[in-house]
């Protein structure tokens, strides 16, 4: 039959092609020209017509084998395809394994936050939980609920950048403090710390700097006292600084806490016998604390007839200068890479001082 004799034509044909294609582009084009929605063997199905109608099954079932038999082969030339590639490939690329190895940079945690690790894993040891909260506060959350009214001289220590006039760039983390309290609606204990960034208009030297990190703890409960505060910081001196570290405490002045101290430890470098770290005392300025303000603790809530407590804020940025030997604090914002890339030794386990 003439339908016939030219599908069986056209099998060979294509199956000829299929075999001669060298590549993925060849063997897709014969595909399309053969069996696509307008290739010549699926064509043939539309001149079925032309047959009489018990000759019809039968040459539908040759068109499909025809099919299936272009399929078949063209599934068994791509994969011999594939496999010719890959093994050109292979014999095309060697490597030779005598040439040094590449060297890739692996970074380090900037030293500012390993100093704040260090300190969130200490203080989390000890019950404390890590609160974060807002850059941009409130004028009541950063001054007014921390005893700090509008008309308060203390205010000038703390000059800030305002967005509005009454919201600003909080000039420490406190204000985390001061809404912890109030979310816990006069009901202790509280124990957490605060890390963050705080922001204080100033002049940029190679001590101050307009933005900087900060940490404070605070802890509310009955019966807590001053003893407690001092046991608190002498742990962290020791666990910072060593073993042999001591603190000493100065009256102080800060309008959330009542009594105020200044904190001082024994100088790490010289032992107390006065150096250029400690500037000859024997001692060095870390932090400031205090007993919390009864006034605050009402303004959140408290009854401080029955709750006291007490607070901390030190600078991760003058414990690393100090850790490290870093005389300039302007070194941990401007991304030196030859800066940074000391303290990889450290994370290493090499000495603690950075070169300047």
């Amino acid at each position: 039959m003439e339908l016939k004799d030219k599908l069986s034509a056209l099998q060979q044909e294509a199956l000829a092609k299929v075999n001669d294609a060298s590549d993925a582009a060849a063997l897709q084009q014969v595909k399309v020209e053969y069996l696509g929605k307008k290739g010549i063997i699926t064509g043939l199905m539309k001149e079925m017509k032309s047959l009489p109608n018990e000759e019809k099954p039968m040459f539908g079932q040759l068109v499909n084998e025809a099919r299936q038999a272009v399929e078949a082969a063209m599934t068994e030339k791509d994969t011999e395809l594939k496999d010719k590639a890959i093994n050109d490939k292979l014999q095309n690329e060697t490597i030779d394994i005598s040439l040094p190895g590449r060297n890739f940079n692996v970074g380090s945690a900037h030293p500012l936050t390993k100093i704040v690790e260090e300190l969130e894993d200490l203080f989390i040891g000890l019950g404390y939980e890590v609160v974060e909260g807002y850059e941009v506060e409130t004028d009541y959350y950063n001054f007014e609920a921390l005893n700090l009214p509008k008309s308060h001289p203390a205010r000038d220590m703390q000059d800030s950048f305002y967005i509005t006039e009454e919201l600003l760039m909080r000039t420490h983390t406190s204000p985390v403090q001061a809404r912890t309290l109030e979310s816990r609606k006069g009901q202790g204990p509280v124990k957490i710390i605060c890390p963050g960034k705080v922001y204080r208009r100033d002049s940029d030297d190679a001590t101050h700097s307009h933005q900087f990190t900060q940490i404070e703890g605070l802890v509310v409960d009955e019966n807590i006292k001053m003893s407690d505060l001092k046991g608190t910081l002498e742990l962290f001196a020791k666990k910072m600084f060593g073993a042999e570290r001591e603190i000493r405490l100065r009256p102080s002045f800060f309008p959330f806490t009542e009594p105020s101290v200044e904190v001082d430890i024994s100088c790490f470098k010289c032992g107390g016998a006065g150096c250029n770290v400690c500037k000859g005392t024997g001692w060095i300025e870390i932090l400031g604390a205090g007993m919390v303000h009864p006034n605050v603790l009402e303004m959140a809530g408290f009854d401080s007839e029955k709750y006291s407590g007490f607070a901390f804020g030190m600078g991760p940025d003058r414990i690393a200068m100090l850790k490290y030997g870093i005389e300039d604090i302007r070194h941990f914002y401007t991304d030196d890479l030859r800066f940074l890339e000391q303290f990889k030794a450290v994370e290493d386990g090499g000495s603690e001082h950075v070169s300047q």
